[in-house]
């Protein structure tokens, strides 16, 4: 019986890690159907290269067009899709650019004296490496 009993301790330490990953595989495996399934036109979605875009046409079972720039539609399979991501809010982007002419144009008003250069001493300015080496 004690024969018996380091061998079989020996196939519960491998088998308990493999059945415990098969499993998560499978969980993610069954996420992402759900998320290709359940794409629809309008969704802004990331692929698996990074690519961001807004799904134009859902129509097909294998293949999904995907925006993204205005008026330039590509086509992708469905399982280059890596998750949804939160649609782009174009109010803070137009107050963003509303606040950075301002910024501009009060910069425009400053005064245009430029400041002279200053040129380092050389006897502040940090030895080069190269004199060191000897």
């Amino acid at each position: 019986m004690e024969q018996l009993f380091l061998p079989l301790l020996l196939m519960l330490v491998v088998a308990i890690p493999l059945v415990m990953g098969t499993r998560k595989q499978k969980r993610a495996v069954q996420e992402q159907q759900k998320l290709q399934s359940s794409l629809s036109e309008g969704d802004r979605v990331m692929t698996t290269s990074g690519l961001y875009g807004t799904v134009a046409d859902t129509s097909n079972d294998t293949t999904i067009d995907i925006e993204i720039a205005p008026g330039v539609v590509t086509t992708w399979l469905r399982q280059a899709v890596r998750e949804k991501v939160a649609p782009e809010v174009a109010d803070e982007i137009e107050t963003d650019e509303a606040d950075v002419v301002e910024t501009a144009e009060v910069a425009d008003t400053s005064d245009t004296t430029v400041a002279p250069k200053v040129q380092a001493d050389e006897k502040t300015a940090a030895p080069s490496l190269e004199s060191e080496k000897k």
